[in-house]
């Protein structure tokens, strides 16, 4: 049976990039890290390396093992995290992505409650207008708005949340009355990226119909809400943003929520987890924490 001890081996050295920059990172020698290379290559009895006097680099075979090599590691350490760790005290580090939008609204101060809780647990937030990749990129869980596409991950629906189409004062003075659904599919709007079809609720009747605005009057397109209500509140259009994000401008009245007798689709809040064997007690904690405090 090959030990793990040389798939980590062979992780550093890919990482590291050569076998002298991994037997530094392992605190070995360089004869080590090489003896325990080849072994492994013997043992799989495939080449994973190739070298000459400049760099190390992947065969195909090497590429495909990495990436299972990882998955590999990966299991045996959350398998272990699992073994030591005690439900009254997590330790070791939570690495969380978001978007920067959710995370100063809901995740900031949901995190000075959690670390409370748990002291000796570390935080690493990291906020993107993109999806990070889990795996590659090392984190524990990611939290979603919208839509779940990503089959390969676990998800948990934390909680919703409405969206409300809005614009500014002026823009609405601007344009001609919006006072139906379908002034409002035809008036100028600032596109999401990512959302995906929607559906309108009369309030009063619990008629649905699809929502479906104009192609052709989206006048911008940004995968980022923070974004798009900055353009709003300049009378670009109208956007359709998060209840959360924009109850300080409704309250003002630097936005005006149109329609309010029409209810758009909620949207939902997850949290998305690798497909593992064993989940980190650190994840599952943290997920029931966020499903209680949404």
């Amino acid at each position: 049976m090959v030990s793990l001890d040389r798939f980590d081996t062979f992780k550093a050295v890919v990482e590291a990039g050569s076998l002298t920059a991994a037997a530094d990172l392992l605190g070995q020698t360089r004869a080590v890290v090489s003896f325990n290379i080849k072994r492994l290559e013997a043992e799989l009895g495939v080449t994973l390396l190739t070298r000459n006097t400049r760099r190390l680099a992947l065969t195909e075979a090497g590429e495909r093992f990495y990436q299972r090599c990882l998955s590999m590691l990966e299991e045996a350490r959350l398998a272990i995290d699992e073994a030591r760790s005690e439900h009254t005290e997590l330790k070791g580090t939570l690495r969380i992505t978001t978007t920067v939008e959710y995370a100063l609204a809901k995740v900031v101060p949901a995190l000075e409650l959690f670390r409370a809780l748990h002291p000796d647990l570390n935080v690493q937030l990291s906020t993107s207008s993109t999806h990070a990749d889990l795996i590659s990129e090392r984190f524990d869980v990611a939290l979603r708005l919208g839509r779940v596409l990503d089959s390969s991950h676990r998800a948990v629906q934390l909680s919703t949340f409405g969206i409300l189409p809005v614009a500014s004062p002026a823009f609405v003075a601007s344009v001609v009355p919006i006072d139906s659904v379908h002034a409002l599919e035809q008036t100028p709007w600032l596109e999401h990226g990512r959302v995906g079809e929607l559906t309108i609720t009369e309030v009063s009747s619990g008629v649905v119909r699809p929502y479906q605005p104009n192609p052709c009057k989206a006048r911008i397109r940004a995968d980022n809400s923070s974004v798009l209500q900055a353009f709003a509140l300049t009378g670009q259009g109208v956007a359709i943003l998060p209840d959360w994000l924009i109850e300080e401008d409704l309250r003002t009245g630097r936005l005006v929520h149109l329609l309010p007798e029409w209810q758009l689709s909620r949207q939902g809040v997850y949290a998305l987890y690798p497909d593992t064997r064993h989940l980190p007690l650190k994840v599952r904690v943290f997920i029931d924490f966020m499903k209680a405090y949404a």
